[in-house]
């Protein structure tokens, strides 16, 4: 289908963007981790789990009210846009004027009362991506994923080139000048705040390649618009945030909960974090395919073909899904060089977190059904029973299992929502997802999982050989069953 073929290269845009780009900023964690102690890098994991809980509150659902409401015959796509982005801009400010008013009590009761600045650059970040939200989403709903990419990876550049400038060039150059002109405007005691003002000056320059979003209409609030597009997206706030305390609570919490003192507490957090960033390509994978898949799911809906067609795009996304599963853990014993050595005592905790992003990513098929009936508050229930459950289990295991019972904690609660979703999904909007031979395919995945580390813990196999093995045979199998079937289809309909 060419709507299929079309979301496929879509999401490969996106992809570069997502996965290529933000593979690059994933290199600096070699940086992050060999030159500061797991200590000070949790500092950096628990600042950037806040901004996931934020992120999804300060945009207020417009991103996916906006892709709702566009395509509603009663209101045109600037109306839309108009209104979403003008109330975007007036929460934004307020939320400034907020940490600027109370800057020093937060930063004390967050136990960082020596820098009250750190919280001040990541307000003004999470603000700044904020509002970049709706003018990018009004770029996925025009299909223009090129301007989308470029965008984003020159973000994803300046970051990094100011990581490299901040933590390597400008130290170095002080050590080897100490007499240069610039020493005297570089302050050591900052540490990880350097790692935040990089962020800071490339969502400020993310900010300015979008100002032609914004010039292109005027700023207003239509209350014939803002009205029914608010009761539409804050059931996704709830969600999504929601969906965050999933995601992000364990690193946010861990501080809390681990039964030691505050430094190690922290390392501890950092060791977790670090670990989390090598299921990071799982977590691209599902955010790529968010991305294009959410305009996809919309556009579709109408024809009669969309119900098969969602059931193949949850099919196939699995068989990716599963082959980066492999790709990570086949060859964990490489990617493990990533991270600085006193972070590797956390690396069992990866196949658990990245089975889990699976999951989560197959929710994400299954939230179609919520979404296209309009049962976005049915759909927060889930998610909240998600959350529930998730702070539960963090509560119980992590003071017994350390963050091992995080990583598990994760699983679980991805494993209930996609079960309670498919089975509401069968009731308000059912499609005939492909069950078994879903099951199968995380079935086969993990079995060559476990082969592999059998055969290297028993035989002593080269990685790359056993690694390489694993996925030719899981390759071959999936291409058997899948790709040779589809490419028969589709010879047999162009003849």
């Amino acid at each position: 289908m060419s709507s299929l073929r079309q979301l496929v290269s879509q999401t490969a845009i996106y992809g570069l963007s997502s996965i290529v780009g933000r593979f690059l900023n994933y290199l600096l964690v070699p940086l992050y981790t060999y030159t500061f102690s797991a200590g000070e890098y949790g500092v950096v994991s628990e600042f950037y789990a806040y901004a996931g809980f934020f992120a999804v509150l300060l945009v207020l659902g417009l991103e996916t009210g906006y892709f709702r409401f566009r395509q509603r015959p009663e209101f045109s796509g600037d109306e839309v846009y108009r209104s979403a982005l003008g109330f975007l801009l007036i929460a934004n400010l307020g939320f400034i004027a907020a940490i600027y008013y109370w800057q020093q009590p937060l930063a004390d009761w967050l136990q960082y009362p020596q820098h009250p600045e750190y919280l001040l650059w990541f307000g003004w970040i999470l603000a700044l991506d904020a509002l970049s939200a709706l003018p990018f989403a009004r770029l996925r709903a025009e299909n223009r994923a090129w301007r989308f990419a470029g965008i984003k990876m020159t973000e994803i550049f300046i970051a990094i080139a100011l990581n490299l400038l901040f933590l390597l060039a400008w130290p170095k150059l002080n050590n080897l000048w100490p007499d240069n002109e610039l020493a005297a405007y570089y302050d050591p005691t900052l540490g990880v705040g350097y790692i935040f003002l990089a962020n800071l000056a490339a969502s400020v320059c993310k900010l300015l390649l979008l100002l032609p979003q914004f010039r292109a209409v005027r700023f207003q609030l239509d209350p014939r618009v803002l009205g029914p597009m608010l009761r539409y997206s804050l059931p996704m706030v709830i969600i999504g945030f929601a969906g965050m305390v999933n995601e992000m609570l364990d690193r946010a919490i861990l501080k809390v909960l681990l039964p030691y003192d505050l430094p190690t507490n922290l390392k501890m957090l950092g060791i977790y974090g670090a670990c989390y960033k090598l299921s990071i390509l799982m977590s691209l994978f599902v955010q790529a395919f968010r991305y294009a898949g959410e305009p996809f799911f919309f556009s579709y809906a109408g024809r009669a073909d969309a119900k098969r067609a969602y059931a193949l795009v949850m099919q196939y996304f699995v068989i990716a899904g599963v082959f980066i599963f492999l790709v990570v853990m086949l060859f964990i014993d490489l990617f493990k060089y990533f991270i600085g050595e006193e972070y590797r005592a956390g690396l069992e905790v990866v196949p658990i977190l990245l089975m889990a992003n699976l999951l989560l990513g197959i929710y994400v098929n299954l939230s179609v059904w919520y979404k296209l009936s309009d049962r976005t508050g049915l759909g927060a229930w889930v998610s909240l029973a998600g959350a529930g459950l998730t702070i539960v289990l963090n509560i119980c295991w992590i003071p017994v299992w350390g963050y091992v019972g995080s990583a598990w904690a994760t699983l679980a609660c991805y494993l209930f929502m996609v079960v309670l979703s498919w089975a509401l999904g069968r009731r308000y909007y059912p499609v005939s997802y492909p069950v078994g031979k879903i099951a199968g395919y995380f079935a086969l995945g993990l079995a060559l999982y476990f082969a592999n580390r059998y055969v290297l813990d028993i035989y002593q196999i080269n990685v790359w050989l056993a690694g390489s093995l694993g996925l030719i045979i899981y390759t071959g199998i999936a291409a058997w069953l899948d790709v040779r079937p589809m490419l028969q289809k589709r010879r047999v309909t162009s003849a």
